[in-house]
């Protein structure tokens, strides 16, 4: 179901197009990934949360934008953005794993509920130059739509090798102890379309689109 403009943005981002082949326009991909979602959801694709395990790193957003609606009153209706590839100077890494070797055991959330397997946790890590910022906290998989809930609870920040924080924020113990009682709704989360070796694509809570690709 590889879309070619997909995985020509995938090479692209891999530095692994051939010599003089440019990259895929921006709006070229959004409308790829959005045909892929479609298919993907009238094909009823299924994804396993060990698929999704390991380290991404983020090459792509569509962002969303606003439309004025044509009858007064109404709300303004969201769309997808233009599109545009991240910069390479800009280091955006996403790391899918277990509870246990990602997060300190006072964040690890209760396994109160039937699908206690699913659960797991995320490292969102953004590095630019010496400066880096490392959101973690819970994770848990909804198989029956391939959505990914969850919250940034725990902050590590560094210039270098000096640490200049590194604890629980917006009460990460009190909500990673309630994170696994949550319902989809009640979580940020990604929406998986496009689940393959080297790269992953989902749409996110806030309408938007995003293509990473697998580090290592």
């Amino acid at each position: 179901m590889s879309n070619p403009t997909v995985v020509d943005a995938v090479a692209y981002l891999k530095n692994q197009l051939p010599k003089g082949t440019g990259r895929p326009l921006a709006g070229d991909v959004v409308a790829a990934l959005a045909i892929a979602e479609k298919q993907s959801k009238q094909e009823k694709q299924r994804y396993a949360y060990e698929q999704l395990l390991g380290q991404w790193q983020l090459g792509f957003v569509s962002g969303t934008q606003k439309k004025l609606p044509a009858r007064p009153g109404a709300k303004p209706i969201t769309q997808l953005g233009k599109g545009r590839f991240l910069p390479r100077w800009i280091d955006i890494s996403i790391t899918y794993g277990p509870q246990q070797a990602l997060l300190n055991s006072t964040l690890i959330a209760s396994q109160k509920n039937d699908d206690a397997s699913e659960l797991g946790a995320v490292v969102n890590k953004v590095a630019l130059g010496g400066v880096s910022l490392q959101l973690s906290g819970p994770t848990r998989y909804w198989a029956k739509t391939n959505s990914l809930g969850f919250d940034f609870i725990y902050l590590r920040g560094a210039v270098g090798s000096l640490r200049l924080y590194d604890a629980p924020v917006r009460g990460g113990v009190e909500k990673a102890q309630a994170f696994a009682g949550l319902t989809l709704k009640d979580q940020a989360f990604f929406t998986f379309f496009l689940v393959e070796a080297d790269y992953i694509a989902a749409r996110g809570k806030g309408g938007g689109l995003a293509l990473w690709t697998r580090v290592g």
